[in-house]
């Protein structure tokens, strides 16, 4: 996300619905790349990514601290919604996975205990 968001101030001139728009395939992208065993990280992962990404195209003022700081929180205001619907679709698409993955595990199981059953 920092280089989405670095590739953003360069060429869209710091846009935060640019920005906000190419988060969401991030998003899709972190949900379907992510481990088995951390998909429950995916979720929590993609708002820090977020916030990281939008300190480049954040409104800076002069370039000081506390006016990246007050752009940094202006711009997580503001482009709420683009968050909240990215972390949406990366919870969504991390509990599909684990759905499957957990009825896949249990056919598996019924499968083995029939298997024992025939084989007693």
């Amino acid at each position: 996300m920092l280089v989405l968001g670095l590739l953003t101030e360069a060429l869209f001139g710091a846009s935060l619905t640019v920005y906000g728009v190419l988060f969401l395939p991030v998003c899709v992208l972190t949900a379907l790349w992510v481990r088995e065993g951390d998909l429950l990280i995916a979720p929590v992962v993609v708002p820090i990514a977020f916030a990281v990404g939008l300190a480049p195209v954040a409104d800076e003022g002069d370039g000081s601290a506390p006016d990246r700081l007050m752009g940094m929180v202006t711009g997580l205001a503001t482009q709420a919604g683009w968050l909240y619907g990215g972390t949406l679709l990366a919870g969504v698409l991390v509990l599909v996975r684990r759905v499957r993955r957990v009825r896949t595990a249990n056919r598996r199981l019924a499968r083995n205990r029939g298997a024992g059953r025939a084989a007693v």
